[in-house]
């Protein structure tokens, strides 16, 4: 685990640590420090904690203006331990939602797991964001986690879609392929 980095090439756009707004604002990474676990295993050091010991994160992009925020996650999301969903609520979300952002793409092709617990703060995340407009989706979650996600019908509070060459898309570009997917769901 300790060489999956958090994708990078869009670095030149944004970076969290720069960001005044950020939770984020002010991070200093090393390279060569290995320092944060999941369990035993390192990882690499540019994962940002948030208060979580099984999940970590980092921002790739966020959006003041259209309102939207990239999340890549690595580790394992635990509800049932951890309360992982109340720690991102609270330290991350509720930071970026007073700042404005209220459409989030999670990115979750590195978290091994999920374990669920309550549906409390998805669903509070899910009132706060509609009541703008807004929508959360989790792109490239595994299908293990997806059966665990969906047996708890959290996939009625974060919608769960596959874009498998996000990568290749500049942020804006993404946004607007989810946007207007959710628009003609919607419709």
């Amino acid at each position: 685990m300790h060489d999956i980095e958090p994708f990078f090439n869009w670095r030149h756009l944004y970076t969290a640590e720069e960001d005044q707004r950020s939770p984020f604002f002010g991070r200093t990474y090393s390279e060569f420090e290995f320092s944060q676990t999941v369990y035993n295993y390192y990882i690499h050091p540019q994962w940002d904690e948030f208060g979580s010991r099984t999940l970590y994160l980092k921002m790739l992009y966020v959006d003041y203006d259209l309102h939207f925020a990239v999340i890549e996650l690595i580790g394992e999301w635990n509800d049932a331990i951890e309360n992982d969903i109340m720690t991102l609520k609270r330290d991350v979300i509720d930071k970026l939602f007073e700042q404005g952002i209220y459409k989030y793409i999670l990115i979750g092709e590195n978290v091994m797991n999920f374990h669920s617990g309550d549906k409390d703060y998805y669903q509070e995340w899910f009132e706060e964001v509609t009541d703008e407009n807004g929508w959360m989706v989790m792109l490239g979650l595994s299908e293990a986690a997806q059966h665990d996600f969906r047996k708890r019908k959290l996939n009625h509070y974060i919608e769960l879609m596959e874009i498998p060459n996000w990568r290749t898309y500049k942020p804006e570009h993404l946004f607007k392929q989810i946007d207007d997917a959710i628009s003609r769901r919607l419709d």
